[in-house]
């Protein structure tokens, strides 16, 4: 696939300098080839607690599942946390977990994980000091400047598909938006076709219950040509796993975890605490909860299977106390995962935070949270971080604009993360000896041998000054991300291996929906 930072300059204009000065000369120097596949974070993870605060943090975690518990809906989930000791209650279906069981959970929980994508070069590790981008996820509305905002569709579904295949700077899929216009009884078979047919990327998968798992399965199978054994020998799949804050498992969340689980798959395993709202209203406070919710759920994925891949999730934010309504990018959001990323570390798990925006539409504001939220991860260590572009609304729309101009950020970001040469070449002696005082590096041999690999290439942001600006249009970041989506899909086709996979999985999907399809669990 292109490489995102060599789209065609979305303004209609040459490259050049902010006086109007092109670069001549020298065409045979290399071109930029950026490698955004497997992102490794170099920087020092940063605390906002002392080590003290971070194990009083856990300890007060599994206070509350041994003294408290935690209420779990599915029967089944029950009857494994009764198997393994825990004190169960089925009238209050309140269960309380022992400090041994999550201890013996966590030493079976994997620390580094490899998902299998598409094809190899697609593979991902997840682990310490390594980082995956998740475009925004869970939307039910879409907009952009031509169609406006509307309710999502499986059309859209398709197209946002094409565009994260597209930028490698995007890791995984997700469920960016709900299609609505497909029955729920068949919305899985439309969501994982797309991405297993428009893409080579680590797909998602809903966890609906039993049936709708299984289908998905079925249809990994065939797209991978693989037997159970050998899909269940590895993992090829993920779904992101919320418990309902505070202190609550329901039957789909629950029967996923067992699901995949036993089938060796992946689970992200994500309390959603709002401080303030569902979570006390301190930093300090929302992460133990999320803490607590997040080690039941990993207790129960390895009481069903040891050594089941799990990621610790993370997505602790605060409310508006003047509205109630949720906020992202906040200073205490920033906290909150910095917080996450300690009580990772301390368990040894890969883990996962969460980004996005509060804002409505694509402005300044949603790009500073959108960012604020991208720092406090990049700060915190995270492994994953889920909505990292085009979420809007606190997760009610995606942005095809914002997406585009998050990924900018995200492959700046990126950029960061690589090596910065420091030996003599790079200190430039001899072309600061021959370049005279008063001159200047355009013409120098030094400049000339790397001018196209130098610096960093954007794709929407345009560096021309005002008048040059003025004269393509004057048209500002947004208006240039659309032209960057809508030329990406017009330009842009499904990897050929991938789109030939259509008419086994079609075969599939017809019988099963000839048998009715899978109804979700509720």
């Amino acid at each position: 696939m292109e490489e995102a930072s060599t789209l065609d300059n979305p303004v209609g204009t040459e490259k050049r300098q902010r006086g109007g000065r092109r670069l001549r000369g020298c065409h045979t120097a290399p071109a930029r080839q950026p490698d955004y596949r497997n992102l490794r974070n170099t920087f020092a993870s940063q605390p906002v607690f002392s080590a003290d605060q971070v194990g009083a943090i856990h300890d007060t975690a599994l206070r509350i599942l041994e003294d408290l518990g935690l209420k779990v809906l599915l029967p089944q989930a029950r009857d494994i946390f009764r198997a393994a000791g825990c004190l169960v209650d089925d009238d209050t279906m309140m269960v309380r977990i022992g400090r041994d069981s999550v201890a013996a959970a966590l030493s079976s929980a994997p620390k580094s994980i490899v998902a299998r994508a598409g094809i190899r070069e697609r593979d991902i590790v997840l682990e310490h000091g390594a980082l995956a981008f998740v475009a925004g996820c869970g939307c039910p509305n879409v907009t952009d400047l031509d169609r406006g905002r509307r309710t999502g569709t499986l059309a859209d579904f398709e197209e946002l598909t094409r565009l994260v295949q597209h930028f490698d700077v995007l890791h995984m899929h997700g469920p960016h938006v709900e299609p609505q216009d497909v029955d729920l009884r068949f919305r899985h078979y439309a969501t994982l076709r797309a991405q297993l047919t428009l893409s080579d990327k680590l797909p998602f998968i809903f966890a609906r219950g039993t049936p709708q798992v299984e289908d998905s399965f079925e249809m990994m199978r065939i797209a991978r040509g693989l037997g159970e054994d050998e899909f269940r020998a590895g993992v090829h799949c993920y779904a992101i796993i919320n418990t309902n804050s505070p202190r609550l498992l329901d039957i789909p969340m629950a029967q996923g975890i067992i699901d995949f689980a036993k089938a060796g798959q992946l689970t992200v395993i994500t309390p959603f605490c709002l401080a303030g709202a569902m979570a006390p209203i301190t930093v300090a406070g929302a992460l133990v909860l999320q803490h607590a919710e997040a080690l039941a759920g990993i207790t129960l994925a390895q009481l069903t299977r040891p050594g089941a891949p799990v990621v610790y999730g993370s997505f602790s934010s605060n409310v508006d106390m003047k509205s109630g309504a949720p906020a992202f990018g906040t200073p205490e959001h920033a906290k909150a995962t910095l917080g996450a990323g300690q009580l990772a570390r301390y368990l040894g798990l890969p883990w996962r935070a969460g980004g996005g925006s509060a804002a409505n539409i694509a402005d300044a504001q949603a790009a500073n949270e959108t960012q604020f939220a991208l720092w406090g991860a990049v700060l915190a260590g995270a492994t994953m971080l889920v909505h990292s572009a085009g979420w809007l609304e606190g997760g009610l729309s995606l942005s095809y604009e914002k997406l585009i101009t998050d990924i900018e950020v995200l492959q700046m970001m990126a950029e960061l993360f690589s090596a910065t040469p420091g030996d003599a070449d790079a200190i430039a002696f001899e072309a600061i000896r021959e370049i005279q005082p008063g001159g200047h590096f355009f013409a120098a041999e030094h400049t000339m041998a790397r001018y196209r690999t130098a610096f960093y290439e954007p794709f929407v942001a345009d560096w021309s000054n005002f008048g040059n600006w003025t004269a393509a249009g004057g048209k500002d970041a947004t208006r240039r991300a659309n032209a960057v989506w809508k030329g990406v899909l017009e330009r842009d086709g499904a990897p050929a291996w991938a789109a030939e996979l259509g008419p086994a999985l079609d075969e599939f999907i017809e019988r099963r929906k000839a048998e009715g399809g899978a109804s979700p669990v509720s």
